[in-house]
């Protein structure tokens, strides 16, 4: 599964660069900062079958204990888990955006335009897989089923996006630009974006984007405070399940 969503993630980024060069375009039809944000289900989908794979074995066939009878703390073992699937994550989406990079720049397009889109990119991919491994993980720790976790995490965050673009929606539909901005921090996604584009200056893919200083910062500290508050989640969890 891992390899397979691999490969759905970095198909399109081969085809664009084959598309841009043969037919000469003078830009990628795609940019790389919405890339992975158009193939999000696919990301979700990693998630959904990873994060289970991490943490609800463990749970529940009892082996936890095991691996802390050894000189092994909690803290260790959640930083374990946790660098882990970020890392498989940005990679995920980290090696489609530098096949479109390599593409870009076989079409010989500017470089000195490409690099700096590719740096956002390959930035934003990072807090990406911060926030949506924390998510995931912390989803998964809920039931020692894998089954049951997979279903979870999808519905988590398949509920958030929804629930975030019915509130921009709304927001939009009476006029209030302010409260649609805001709207972005109810979904990892948009939450993402909207760090992006307030401290990595990228464009946008939401409507209504985050503007001004102290919206980019609001979206700043609630991706903070969503990481830390993730990694202390797991750390609750482990100390209850192993009391």
């Amino acid at each position: 599964m891992p390899f397979l969503l691999l490969a759905v993630m970095a198909l399109p980024a081969i085809t664009i660069g084959i598309v841009t060069g043969y037919f000469g375009f003078p830009q990628l039809p795609l940019s790389y900062t919405s890339y992975y944000f158009a193939l999000q289900v696919a990301i979700v989908i990693f998630v959904a079958s990873q994060a289970p794979a991490a943490m609800s074995r463990d749970l529940r066939f009892r082996v936890a204990p095991l691996y802390f009878s050894r000189p092994l703390s909690r803290q260790q073992y959640v930083q374990a888990k946790y660098a882990g699937m970020a890392t498989a994550l940005f990679i995920l989406v980290a090696l489609p955006i530098t096949l479109l990079f390599a593409g870009a720049l076989l079409a010989e397009l500017p470089l000195d335009e490409q690099l700096p889109d590719y740096l956002r990119a390959m930035g934003g991919a990072v807090v990406l897989a911060l926030v949506l491994a924390g998510i995931g993980l912390v989803v998964a720790a809920m039931t020692p089923r894998r089954g049951l976790g997979v279903a979870a995490v999808v519905g988590v965050l398949l509920v958030l996006s929804g629930i975030q673009a019915a509130v921009r929606g709304m927001a939009e539909e009476f006029g209030n630009d302010t409260f649609a901005g805001y709207a972005g921090l109810l979904s990892p996604f948009s939450l993402v974006d909207g760090v992006m584009t307030g401290v990595l200056g990228s464009d946008s893919v939401m409507a209504t984007p985050p503007e001004g200083a102290v919206m980019a910062a609001v979206y700043c500290v609630v991706a903070v405070v969503l990481v830390v508050g993730c990694y202390a989640a797991l750390l609750g969890r482990y100390r209850k399940a192993l009391s």
